[in-house]
């Protein structure tokens, strides 16, 4: 294991563990967290790492892990979860393959597939029986919560929204909220972004980055989804992932969830 100034101070009872392999920070994708993978002989594993304060994210990461595993989901197992140093510590096992953003090999047709058929299968779940609250009744107040405690980023918003403050985008957002009897309610990943679904060679080995699960509209994940292969894939490819999904896009309901992504 390599240390340098940039870290952080693990928990000591993990050391034993850490000086069994090589530690890489990870550098993809776009979580708060400090992320580390831990290539060893006896499986790598990944270590994520977080402030310990009110907008903490990884508790309710660690449940929605274990309680889509229940599910028969392919995501990371937590091997531990624990408090160090002010902060939060989940050590979880790799997923086998490599996200759909960084594998080399796939043609876009197939990780548009790919993706959509992972998103069709989660979506397939009875969100009743889902004890996560993703919907825009819990998410506008945390909307409102992080626009408050100045965790909004203005310089990182969608180029057509460049330019404006996060107080004229969180008014749009209660303007423009969408009736909740027009909610199609399903169980959502919450940010399934390529970075964030795993293909081991052609075919879909899990999901990663999963603490924005829960029931909310399908629309949450069909407007990162598609923002993503955009991003990742070109425009060309966002008509043929929304084909194999099954779904004649509704062009508002995406802009909508993409403007409440501003502010997460």
């Amino acid at each position: 294991m390599t240390i340098n100034d940039n870290t952080p101070l693990f928990p000591p009872t993990w050391q034993p563990l850490l000086e069994q392999g090589r530690l890489e920070r990870q550098h993809i994708g776009r979580s708060d967290a400090d992320v580390f993978r831990l290539r060893r002989h006896a499986g790598d594993l990944f270590l994520k790492s977080e402030r310990a304060d009110a907008f903490s994210e990884l508790p309710a990461e660690v449940e929605k892990l274990k309680w889509m595993r229940r599910q028969g989901l392919a995501v990371p197992e937590v091997v531990e979860f624990t408090r160090h140093a002010g902060h939060h510590w989940l050590l979880m096992s790799a997923l086998p393959g490599r996200d759909l953003a960084s594998e080399p090999t796939l043609p876009p047709e197939r990780v548009v597939a790919i993706m959509a058929q992972a998103l069709r299968r989660l979506h397939a779940l009875p969100y009743r029986g889902c004890p996560f609250d993703q919907r825009l009744s819990v998410l506008i107040p945390q909307a409102q919560r992080h626009l408050q405690a100045g965790l909004v980023d203005e310089s990182d918003f969608d180029a057509s929204r460049l330019g404006k403050s996060a107080a004229e985008l969180f008014a749009t957002l209660l303007a423009e909220r969408p009736a909740p009897e027009t909610e199609d309610w399903v169980v959502t990943h919450g940010d399934p972004c390529l970075p964030n679904l795993m293909a081991d060679g052609d075919r879909f080995s899990g999901f990663i980055d999963c603490g924005r699960l829960g029931c909310a509209d399908r629309y949450q994940d069909l407007a990162l989804a598609s923002r993503s292969i955009g991003y990742n894939l070109g425009s060309d490819w966002v008509a043929p992932f929304f084909r194999a999904y099954g779904i004649v896009p509704d062009e508002a309901r995406l802009e909508y969830y993409r403007l409440l992504d501003e502010f997460f």
